[in-house]
């Protein structure tokens, strides 16, 4: 394939990611809010309505953790281009139904949807560049991953807070589903992302199938090598912060903070953009100071401490600079962690991202019911907590020095390898 072909997939592929994050990063912002308007016919209380955005937050990484690997494999052996169609599909189905919800069990019913089918998109489509791409090249491209996600998280948020605060002067119902100016981000989103859809269905070509042996036998139990545990810990220690993070801030910053959803959206943006700019820049040139080992220390201690400061600041523009730092910290710790998962196995690179995808959306799932149920003893002990929980990874890293880096021979055949 030449250079410019290669350039039109990837492009391709990182679109992919972005109008996935995209729909996430709208949700962001408006779900406390969206929440608390489906629930407040059943009159529940203030920690009721905290304990179902945990819910519906944690039940879309749910369905994820228990999909992912499925898509992974069948991505390995059919391809990734079809698995990717059929992720964006089911995201277009989440957003149509959630932005026509008219009760919580229909919001459950599209979290899970989106669970499910969007479970494929970013572990298929890292699977698909780290296919297509060389491994001297391939943390580059990774943080080109990074910066496609959060550019999601940059206009997502925004759109949705100001979406969701354009009074349209218009309502209709129709059996179940109700539009008014609720839907509004919630459409937007289903209809880029049909776009998307038919874009890729035209253009991106499938990637070469791994295997075609119907009759292969499929291991249920391998073994995983301490190195790689030690990668999927940093991962799964960094997911679930994130995720905390996310959740108890558009709480936190709608009740102790009383901001408006655009105000809580401007957050999540600020957060997404230090992680575009600056996850290609360390990619690039941050192996030039610091070895990627002591990047991810590095990228914990400023993540950690941010944090736990936090709760302790009030203004608006303090509450800013401190979202930046904790970004900046992340964009140091999530490419060089993607890139040395991609490069355990050339063979099996879909199913250990996927591992590594799955291992995440067990941060995903505990994060949000673990941060919403810490905010019934006050808002500063989720922070906290979450931020002493980074700074005891930085431990894992020491560990990950004094582990030989040789590939799991399971994962990988017979083959040895060092990374």
């Amino acid at each position: 394939m030449d250079r410019q072909e290669k350039l039109n997939r990837i492009f391709l592929v990182l679109l992919s990611l972005f109008v996935v994050m995209l729909g996430y990063g709208i949700l962001l912002p408006t779900l406390p809010y969206y929440t608390e308007r489906l629930a407040l016919k059943d009159n529940p209380d203030t920690n009721l309505i905290n304990f179902h955005i945990g819910m519906l937050t944690s039940i879309y990484p749910l369905f994820q953790l228990l999909f992912v690997i499925v898509w992974g494999k069948l991505s390995d052996k059919y391809g990734r281009k079809p698995l990717i169609v059929i992720g964006l599909f089911g995201f277009v189905v989440m957003n149509l139904l959630t932005g026509l919800a008219t009760s919580l069990t229909m919001l459950y019913i599209a979290r899970i949807v989106g669970g499910i089918f969007t479970s494929s998109v970013i572990p298929v489509s890292n699977a698909y560049l780290s296919d297509i791409t060389s491994e001297t090249r391939r943390t580059k491209i990774m943080a080109w991953s990074g910066v496609a996600i959060s550019s999601g998280l940059i206009f997502g948020p925004v759109l949705g807070g100001f979406l969701s605060q354009t009074n349209l002067h218009f309502k209709f119902s129709f059996g179940l589903f109700h539009l008014d100016r609720f839907s509004v981000p919630y459409i937007f989103a289903s209809l880029l992302g049909f776009v998307v859809v038919l874009i890729i269905v035209k253009w991106l070509k499938n990637t070469e199938i791994k295997s075609r042996i119907a009759s292969e036998v499929v291991k249920v139990s391998f073994s995983l090598s301490k190195y790689f545990i030690i990668l999927l810990l940093l991962s799964f220690v960094m997911q679930f912060v994130v995720t905390l993070f996310e959740t108890v801030f558009s709480i936190y910053g709608k009740d102790e903070l009383a901001f408006t959803s655009r105000q809580v959206g401007i957050g999540f943006m600020l957060c997404g953009s230090v992680m575009a700019v600056l996850q290609p820049v360390f990619a690039t040139y941050g192996e030039k100071i610091l070895t990627s080992k002591q990047q991810i220390t590095l990228g914990l201690l400023i993540s950690g401490v941010s944090l736990i400061v936090f709760p302790y600041v009030s203004n608006e523009l303090y509450v800013y600079f401190t979202i930046v730092t904790f970004a900046a910290g992340g964009a140091m710790v999530t490419p060089n962690l993607l890139s040395a998962v991609s490069l355990i196995s050339k063979q099996n690179t879909g199913r250990n991202i996927s591992i590594q995808s799955s291992t995440n959306s067990i941060g995903q799932i505990l994060g949000p019911v673990l941060g919403t149920w810490l905010i019934g003893g006050g808002f500063y002990y989720p922070f906290i907590i979450a931020g002493a929980t980074v700074l005891a990874a930085m431990g894992l890293v020491y560990l990950l020095n004094h582990q030989e880096k040789e590939i799991d021979p399971v994962l990988l055949g017979d083959q040895h390898k060092k990374i």
